[in-house]
């Protein structure tokens, strides 16, 4: 049992920065551990993009937002980002060029993602905290904000991302040609078939009210 008595001011970057001194006043067992709930911060952001889901990668790091140099950034990185965001499946990785340069220092060169971890800071990393000059261009995803759901990658129900909640479509306002458009924004080929709430479990999401509109 930690015996110090723990006396943070609230804006150390880490509890063994506290100051601490002996504890006379109480007597611990371990029926007095101390537990904690932490608000989940979002430590990955996508900023310049034409949507929440496409954009420029900042990631938090020291309490400071920065970017990722796109040095190897590739589909696997930008697979990561995308979970992370719960944007769906990614559909490019990008740099600069293409979606504008980010702010705050470089703090994570040349990525290394499988493409099945949970977040970007799971990812092995050459430099991370690097603080360095890019040689190339900051990183950039765009994710496809669409998701197939009780299959496979390539197969399932479909939930389409609106407002930041997934809602299911309505399979009486959806064919063929919106099944097209689909399929290949998450590069998984030609529609084999359009099927109905029969074929997967039925969601539990809000259902999309609009008509399906073919997005070119």
């Amino acid at each position: 049992m930690w015996t110090q008595e723990i006396q943070c001011r609230g804006n150390e970057s880490q509890i063994h920065f506290c100051p601490t001194s002996p504890s006379h006043k109480h007597s611990c067992s371990h029926d007095n551990d101390v537990g904690l709930v932490c608000t989940e911060m979002i430590n990955v952001r996508l900023v310049n993009g034409n949507s929440p889901c496409s954009g420029t990668v900042e990631v938090l790091h020291r309490g400071q937002w920065g970017t990722v140099c796109d040095d190897g950034w590739d589909l696997a990185d930008a697979a990561v980002v995308c979970r992370e965001l719960d944007c769906g499946e990614p559909v490019d990785a990008l740099s600069d060029a293409q979606v504008g340069l980010g702010s705050g220092p470089v703090w994570m060169n040349n990525a290394m993602c499988a493409g099945s971890e949970s977040t970007l800071k799971k990812c092995g990393s050459v430099i991370w905290g690097f603080q360095g000059v890019c040689q190339s261009k900051s990183a950039g995803v765009i994710c496809s904000g669409v998701r197939l759901v009780g299959g496979s990658r390539c197969s399932g129900r479909l939930e389409i991302l609106h407002d930041q909640t997934w809602m299911s479509v309505c399979d009486a306002v959806f064919d063929q040609q919106d099944a097209e458009v689909v399929c290949r924004e998450l590069d998984c080929g030609a529609p084999v078939q359009v099927l109905g709430a029969a074929a997967f479990d039925k969601g539990d999401t809000q259902m999309w009210t609009r008509d399906s509109v073919q997005r070119k």
